[in-house]
């Protein structure tokens, strides 16, 4: 059985470096998702659509 990753919610902060892909409430695909590169220290972005969070890619 494969561990889910961690969900994000948009403006968190102190979040391990690196990239994060846009994801539904529970972690599935959504349509056209954005995908941001963030330095350590800061808050993710806000996503396209309320209710969405971040996964590390």
């Amino acid at each position: 059985m494969e561990m889910a990753k961690p969900l994000y919610k948009p403006g968190m902060d102190n979040r391990p470096a690196g990239k994060y892909r846009e994801v539904g409430p529970r972690g599935g695909a959504v349509s056209n998702p954005r995908t941001v590169t963030i330095g350590r220290g800061d808050r993710l972005p806000p996503t396209q659509e309320p209710g969405r969070r971040w996964a590390r890619s």
